[in-house]
């Protein structure tokens, strides 16, 4: 395992990147950070390069001192292929990651093999939410630490099922959360929650074989907020994993596993049927 800190417009993220092979991006929700996706890592960085990175202002990434846009966001972690050398990477987000991944495909076609998209929305965010997570950034800010964590984070990112079956997963996901600088933290809630654009005309732009995963328990993005979605997206595939909430990737990852397995699979199969050499393929 090899950690760097890549330069980008959203300030120096911070990755990890184990195994050889074609790269996977790995891109964490809102409020987490890379160890989001162990269970991935340890899977595929067997046959895969996995690059695990702490999203812009979260984990030990630099902080964020303002909110950005969409676009910026994409762009960072394209900045992240720039410093390693990479011209493409399969993408894999859940979340904001999710929103992301749709966000590169679209308009960094080039940079991406397929991208498989957990728990995403192409929707902006309800009225109610956002002016309700508005409040709650600017509280953050000012009491310098997380809040309403057990209260109010958990129950929107992890289903019922979880919470009641998994309380280790429970305690994982309150020391990712305040582990984060409060201040950064929330401008990331700002930009993502309150200030989320409508993507679906800038998904419908999406040329990558695409996978989108969808958790029957999620309280933020229920299902057919993510079917809406993934029919936005030429193309793609949908699943619905049964009492799974909003953080398929770390609640479900031996089923997220298998789904990105096959996945891969199954590409690099037509791949072979149809003798196409053009673009990246799954090796």
């Amino acid at each position: 395992m090899a950690t760097h800190d890549i330069a980008t417009g959203l300030g120096s993220l911070h990755l990890q990147i184990t195994g050889t092979g074609d790269p996977i991006l790995l891109m964490p929700s809102l409020l987490t950070d890379h160890t989001l996706y162990a269970a991935q890592v340890a899977h595929f960085s067997g046959r895969y390069t996995t690059i695990a990175v702490d999203p812009p202002g979260q984990g030990a990434s630099e902080p964020l001192r303002k909110a950005f846009s969409f676009e910026e966001s994409a762009r960072a972690y394209v900045d992240v292929l720039d410093g390693l050398g990479l011209p493409w990477a399969h993408l894999v987000g859940n979340s904001w990651g999710a929103m992301i991944g749709g966000t590169i495909a679209a308009t960094f076609p080039d940079r991406v093999g397929c991208a498989v998209l957990l728990n995403g929305t192409a929707s902006e965010g309800p009225r109610w939410d956002r002016l309700q997570l508005a409040l709650a950034a600017r509280m953050t800010r000012l009491a310098g630490r997380p809040l309403f964590v057990r209260s109010t984070v958990v129950p929107r990112f992890l289903g019922a099922t979880t919470r009641r079956q998994r309380p280790e997963l429970v305690d994982g996901l309150v020391a990712m959360i305040n582990g984060n600088d409060a201040r950064s933290a929330s401008f990331a809630v700002e930009s993502i929650v309150v200030r989320r654009p409508d993507q679906h005309a800038v998904y419908a732009r999406i040329g990558a074989p695409t996978l989108v995963v969808a958790g029957r328990e999620d309280a933020s993005f229920p299902v057919a907020e993510v079917r809406r979605m993934a029919e936005s997206i030429p193309g793609s595939e949908l699943v619905v994993l049964d009492q799974i909430g909003h953080l398929a990737a770390y609640e479900a990852p031996a089923a997220v596993n298998a789904l990105i397995d096959d996945f891969l699979k199954g590409l690099r199969m037509k791949s072979q049927q149809l003798g196409q050499q053009r673009g990246p393929v799954p090796t």
